[in-house]
């Protein structure tokens, strides 16, 4: 996701702080909204932020008090949220990671600082969504989706019998460690069901030419077996 596809809504009851972050914000790339108070925050349709900025102290309801509520809501959440505050106490920062911030950060405070703590919690944050919404394991361009398993390569789409998808995803799962013939039969197949070392074998060598650029990193130990060189 890029940056001009992030929006940000900074709440803050000085508007030209407001103002300040926002022509900062929407100069690197991001679409940014303000709000003035947590009451009119919470009119806004939130569900389409990738990122809230609260100041702590505003009028008749907190910044810690707005957070509490939206961490409630299953509609809210997840969105993550930075505090900017003019109180710098150990109270106040230990009470905003309890409510669940991801970051907390002084007044005042430089836009440099600002932009890059943005980024770092954008990074950790959409990353770990990402992830969660499609559980993968990747290596470069190689891509195995755990969830409708299937492998992808450089975006191509490779069609893989249900064994050789589990060799790659056990060979994946722990690279560098060589895996006997013996320890793949016993993850991999049935224990009801004779299969001798020449099945491994075959196994690999069709995955080997699936995997195409990638064939050179399921590697051969003689003598031990196989592991993934990455």
């Amino acid at each position: 996701m890029a940056e001009n596809d992030y929006r940000i809504l900074v709440v803050d009851d000085e508007e030209d702080l407001c103002e300040i972050l926002k022509f900062n914000l929407e100069t690197e790339g991001y679409a940014v909204e303000t709000a003035n108070s947590a009451e009119e925050v919470l009119t806004l349709d939130l569900s389409s932020y990738n990122l809230l900025m609260l100041d702590v102290m505003m009028g008749q309801m907190s910044g810690f008090a707005l957070a509490r509520k939206l961490k409630q809501n299953e509609n809210t959440k997840d969105i993550p949220i930075i505090f900017l505050t003019a109180r710098d106490t150990e109270n106040d920062t230990v009470t905003g990671f309890n409510l669940g911030a991801d970051d907390y950060i002084s007044k005042p405070f430089s836009i440099r600082e600002v932009l890059v703590r943005i980024r770092a919690v954008l990074r950790r944050t959409i990353g770990q969504s990402e992830e969660e919404g499609h559980n993968m394991i990747k290596y470069q361009e190689l891509i195995l989706n755990l969830d409708n398993k299937t492998l992808s390569i450089e975006g191509n789409d490779v069609p893989v019998t249900k064994t050789e998808f589990e060799i790659l995803r056990t060979l994946l799962e722990d690279k560098g460690r060589v895996f006997s013939r013996q320890q793949l039969i016993d993850r991999i197949w049935p224990n009801d069901v004779l299969v001798l070392d020449r099945t491994v074998d075959v196994n690999i060598t069709r995955l080997r030419k699936k995997v195409g650029p990638y064939s050179k990193c399921i590697v051969t130990r003689l003598g031990f077996g196989y592991y993934f060189d990455a």
